[in-house]
C-alpha cells in the first residue's frame, strides 16, 4: 500500500512531497505496531501460563466455576435449552453472554480448552487495546505513549491469570474500557450513537450483573453535560433505551425461570458470606479498595500486584480529573475512577470477600494503571522543571523507577504463573476428580447433593442438588444455617453427599448409615488444612 503526500511544492519551494511519503508511513506502520506488540505479548503470556499446565499433563481452569460456564455451554449447544442438569431450565448464570460465546465453540465442534483459550487471549488483548484507545482519549496530547498502558496491562499477572480462567472476567473488562472509550468520544463530542452506546452497556451488564453501575454512572454523567437540559434528559433516555435492548430477555428469562430478575447465583453469593458483614463497611471498603489497588489480601504487609507502586500517580491525577470536572461542570476525566472505586464499594457493601485472588475486583485494575502511570508521568515533568539545572539526576531518577516497576511486573507475572498451575491442579486435584468419579461409578438417575457443582455438572451429568443455591434456589435461605441445610438434604431423598472444603456436613457423614465411598486424596488440600472433597452414599 502506498501513502501519498499531498502536493504543497507552492508553498515552500524547498520541500519535496516525496521525502514526506515514508515518514508518513513510517508513522502509521508505528501505530499499527504498537497494536501488534501488545496482541504478542498477550499471546506469549497466555500461552506460557497454559503452557506449564500442559507440560504437568494438568490442563484445565483454575476454577470450578469456569466449568459451570461449560456445563450450561454445552448444554445450550445441544439441545438449545439453557440448562444445567439437562432437561431442567435454570438461571444459574451470572454471564451469559459469556456463556453463549462458549456455545459457539460448542456448536462448531472446537475442543473447549482451544476456544476458551482463545476467547481468553483475545480478551486480554481486546482489554489492552481498549484500554489505549481510552488513554488517547482522556489525555489526547500524550496519545504517543498509548502502547505503555497495554503493555503493563497484558502483563498483569492477575490479567493473564484471568485469560487462562475460563471465567467471563476479561470479557467484563474489556468491554468496561470499551464503554469508557465511546463515553469518552461522545463527552467530546465525536460519538456516533448514544443508543449504541447503550447497547454495549446492556451487554456488559449481560456479561455481570454490577455493570448497571456503569449504566447509572453514565446516565448521570449525560444529565450534567450538554447545552441544554431537554438534550441532556434526551441523551440519557436513549442510553437508557439502548442498555435495555439486550437486558429485556435477559431479564425476562430469570424472571419466567426462578422468580427474580437476576440469576440465582446473585443472591446467593450474598447469602452464603453474609457473616462478612459484622465489620464495618468502612473497614470491608478499605480493605477491598487496598487489595484492587495492589495490596495483599491478608494484613497491610507486602504487595500482590506491582500496580501498588502506581498509587500515587492515582492520586494525582484523580486530584487533577476532580479539579478539571469541577470546573468544567462535567463528569468526563473522573467517570472511570468514579466506576473503579464504586465497584470496590458496591462488593464492600454486597459481597466484601477476597477469595480466589480478589477475582471481583479485578475489573478496577486497568483504571488503577490508566490513571497511576498518567499521574508519574505528571510527578516526572513537574521534578524536571523544579529541578532545573540537575536534569541528569532526573534522568537517572526516572529510569530506576520504570526499571523497578518493570522488574516488579515481570516477577509478579512468573509468579502468577506458579499461581495458575497450582490453583489449576487443586480443581482438577479436586472437583474434577470428583465429577469423573461420580460420572462412572454412580447409576444415571441418582441424586447427588454437593456445594461445588461445576465440574460435577460436566463430567457426571446426573440430577443434582445444588447445596450453594445456583441452581437450587430453595436452598438460598439456609446457607447461613448449616444444621438447617443438613435436614434439608436428609429429607432431599439424596442418594449421594458430596462433601468440599470447608464444608465436611459433618452430621452426615457421621451417620452409621452413611458410607464412605469415594475421596480425592489429593495432598496439597490437607496441607491448607482442610478435608479433601468426598463422596458418601447416603442412607434413605
Amino acid at each position: 500500500m502506498t501513502f501519498s503526500a499531498p502536493d504543497r511544492s507552492h508553498e515552500d519551494g524547498n520541500q519535496e512531497p516525496q521525502k514526506i511519503q515514508p515518514k508518513l508511513a513510517v508513522a502509521i506502520l508505528s501505530r499499527q505496531g504498537k497494536y501488534w506488540l501488545v496482541a504478542g505479548l498477550a499471546l506469549l503470556v497466555v500461552l506460557a501460563y497454559i503452557g506449564i499446565t500442559i507440560a504437568t499433563d494438568q490442563v484445565g481452569f483454575p476454577l470450578d466455576d469456569s466449568w459451570i460456564h461449560q456445563t450450561y455451554a454445552r448444554n445450550l449447544a445441544r439441545s438449545g435449552q439453557w440448562e444445567f442438569v439437562p432437561g431442567v431450565v435454570s438461571a444459574g448464570s451470572t454471564a451469559p453472554l459469556w456463556t453463549l460465546l462458549l456455545a459457539v465453540g460448542y456448536a462448531l465442534g472446537l475442543p473447549y480448552f482451544f476456544w476458551s483459550f482463545l476467547l481468553g487471549w483475545a480478551c486480554l488483548t481486546w482489554t489492552g487495546w481498549a484500554a489505549m484507545r481510552l488513554w488517547g482519549v482522556l489525555w489526547p496530547k500524550r496519545n504517543s505513549l498509548d502502547w505503555i498502558v497495554g503493555v503493563v496491562l497484558v502483563l498483569s499477572w492477575p490479567l493473564v491469570w484471568s485469560a487462562g480462567s475460563g471465567m467471563e472476567t476479561l470479557l467484563f473488562i474489556a468491554l468496561e474500557l470499551e464503554t469508557l472509550y465511546l463515553y469518552g468520544l461522545h463527552a467530546r463530542g465525536h460519538g456516533r450513537s448514544t443508543v449504541g452506546l447503550g447497547f454495549v452497556v446492556g451487554l456488559l451488564v449481560l456479561t455481570r450483573p454490577e455493570g448497571l453501575g456503569m449504566l447509572a454512572l453514565l446516565a448521570a454523567g449525560m444529565l450534567l453535560s450538554g447545552s441544554g437540559w431537554s438534550v441532556r434528559i434526551k441523551n440519557s433516555a436513549l442510553l437508557v433505551a439502548g442498555a435495555l435492548l439486550p437486558m429485556i430477555p435477559y431479564f425476562t428469562f430469570n424472571l419466567w425461570s426462578s422468580g427474580n430478575i437476576w440469576p440465582n447465583t446473585f443472591y446467593a453469593k450474598q447469602v452464603e458470606y453474609a457473616s462478612v458483614y459484622a465489620q464495618p463497611l468502612a473497614t470491608r471498603f478499605v480493605r477491598l479498595l487496598y487489595l484492587s489497588l495492589g495490596g495483599a489480601a491478608d494484613g497491610w504487609r507486602g504487595i500482590s500486584g506491582a500496580h501498588l507502586l502506581l498509587l500515587p500517580g492515582v492520586i494525582v491525577t484523580g486530584y487533577r480529573a476532580l479539579q478539571r470536572d469541577w470546573r468544567q461542570r462535567e463528569l468526563f476525566l473522573t467517570v472511570p475512577l468514579l466506576w473503579a472505586v464504586g465497584l470496590v464499594f458496591v462488593y464492600a457493601w454486597r459481597l466484601p470477600v477476597t477469595y480466589q485472588h480478589g477475582r471481583y475486583l479485578f475489573p478496577t485494575i486497568p483504571i488503577w494503571v490508566l490513571y497511576g502511570i498518567r499521574g508519574w508521568l505528571t510527578l516526572s515533568i513537574n521534578i524536571k522543571e523544579r529541578i532545573g539545572s540537575l536534569k541528569r539526576v532526573h534522568f537517572i531518577l526516572t529510569r530506576m523507577g520504570v526499571m523497578t516497576f518493570a522488574v516488579l511486573l515481570l516477577i509478579f507475572l512468573l509468579l502468577g504463573l506458579q499461581v495458575f498451575a497450582q490453583d489449576v491442579s487443586f480443581v482438577n486435584g479436586e472437583m474434577v476428580a470428583i465429577g469423573r468419579w461420580l460420572g462412572e461409578n454412580t447409576p444415571s438417575h441418582a441424586l447427588i447433593a454437593a456445594h461445588d457443582i461445576g465440574a460435577i455438572g460436566y463430567f457426571a451429568e446426573r440430577p443434582i442438588l445444588d447445596l450453594a443455591g445456583l441452581i437450587s434456589p430453595e436452598v438460598i435461605p439456609l446457607l447461613s444455617d448449616r444444621d438447617a441445610l443438613m435436614d434439608y438434604v436428609s429429607a432431599s431423598q439424596s442418594d449421594y453427599l458430596v462433601t468440599a472444603p470447608g464444608w465436611t456436613y459433618d452430621r452426615l457423614t457421621a451417620d452409621a448409615n452413611s458410607i464412605l465411598e469415594f475421596s480425592t486424596g489429593y495432598i496439597w488440600t490437607r496441607e491448607q488444612g482442610v478435608n479433601n472433597m468426598e463422596v458418601y452414599l447416603l442412607s434413605r
